[in-house]
């Protein structure tokens, strides 16, 4: 992928002029990997107005720069090697110590990196791609484990074990299984209550593949579902449903949410689903563009993005359905692709 860097830092540098600075010190170690190829815990990257550029790394990472197509220095203290005055610097990363060690003279940019972050090459979707499809396998294939007896916190580890095996390279973040009451908690930690019949379970993952992350969530329900868990598990579908056909180049990040948002406090349900509907993801599991009801901006094509509606009833339980999607002109193509009935196990 070293002509896809050249090409990033190419972009990155057409942004500096209208900034007036010469040159941009990139040091959150995301960014830098996006623009270089190098994954590393030690790294930054100056771009410069007419695209070169020049790494900083250390000499742990040396061996890993030798057929990244940039320039490189080895220097512990990689920003310090590559710093100096009026060079721009990303404010939203630099700690202010930094700051005030590499000197006068630096100037603090707004994020400019994750805004071209935003937008994804095929190359990027594909891995995406493939971490939803680890991801809806996975699922698959422990869904007859989810049993009664079961713990949260060993549905968990099952599933993300399945998809290591699949082919992840890590899982996205720390999977979410969430069963009863519990599942009225959006971000609940597995614990070791056990799984009973009549319980809904909410399970939210995604696999980690070359970078890329992916993320979904399903509810299934043990045995037959109460009628109360049914009408709750239909209107978000439903909410599910209208988000996902609203997405579309052009359409503000404000009127996603809102189609999906709509369904759910037309039914009386407002007050119980209070986080935003979803988020971008890549070489984040939580990057920009967010899905919200006083967000800003508007979706652009090949954007993948996640929405994910619930409905969360304090004591008894809740439902969240999620998919990530990938913005497109003809409309949005959909990546997780696991059924979203209900599944009745």
């Amino acid at each position: 992928m070293t002509d896809t860097h050249a090409r990033r830092r190419a972009a990155l540098a057409a942004l500096l002029p209208e900034r007036a600075v010469p040159a941009v010190l990139v040091s959150s170690l995301i960014n830098v990997r996006y623009l270089t190829g190098l994954d590393s815990s030690n790294a930054a990257v100056l771009v410069r107005a007419d695209g070169s550029a020049t790494l900083a790394t250390d000499s742990r990472y040396i061996e890993m720069t030798r057929d990244l197509g940039v320039e490189v220095v080895e220097a512990p203290d990689t920003a310090g090697a590559l710093a100096a005055p009026g060079t721009g610097i990303e404010a939203a990363h630099m700690t202010v110590a930094t700051f005030r060690r590499l000197g006068e003279g630096l100037v603090p940019l707004e994020p400019l990196v994750e805004l071209l972050r935003t937008v994804k090459d095929e190359e990027e979707i594909e891995l995406l791609r493939t971490a939803c499809a680890i991801s809806d396998q996975a699922f698959s294939d422990i869904s007859e484990k989810i049993r009664p007896g079961a713990t949260e916190r060993q549905i968990a580890r099952v599933l993300e074990h399945r998809m290591i095996e699949l082919g992840a390279d890590k899982v996205a973040f720390e999977s979410i299984v969430a069963a009863g009451a519990n599942g009225a908690v959006p971000h609940h930690t597995p614990t070791d209550r056990e799984l009973r019949e009549g319980d809904l379970v909410t399970l939210d993952f995604g696999a980690n593949y070359r970078g890329y992350h992916a993320d979904m969530t399903r509810t299934v329900s043990l045995g037959e579902p109460a009628a109360w868990q049914r009408e709750i598990y239909d209107l978000v579908a439903a909410a599910q449903k209208a988000g996902r056909e609203a997405l579309a180049p052009g359409v503000t990040a404000k009127e996603v949410d809102s189609a999906a948002r709509g369904v759910i406090a037309g039914a009386g349900h407002a007050e119980h689903f209070r986080h935003g509907l979803g988020h971008g993801v890549g070489l984040e599991i939580h990057e920009e563009p967010f899905l919200g009801p006083a967000r800003t901006g508007r979706l652009e094509d090949r954007v993948p993005i996640t929405v994910e509606p619930g409905v969360y009833l304090p004591g008894q339980g809740g439902v969240r359905i999620e998919d990530t999607l990938v913005t497109r002109v003809g409309g949005p193509e959909l990546l997780t692709k696991t059924t979203k009935e209900l599944l009745v196990l």
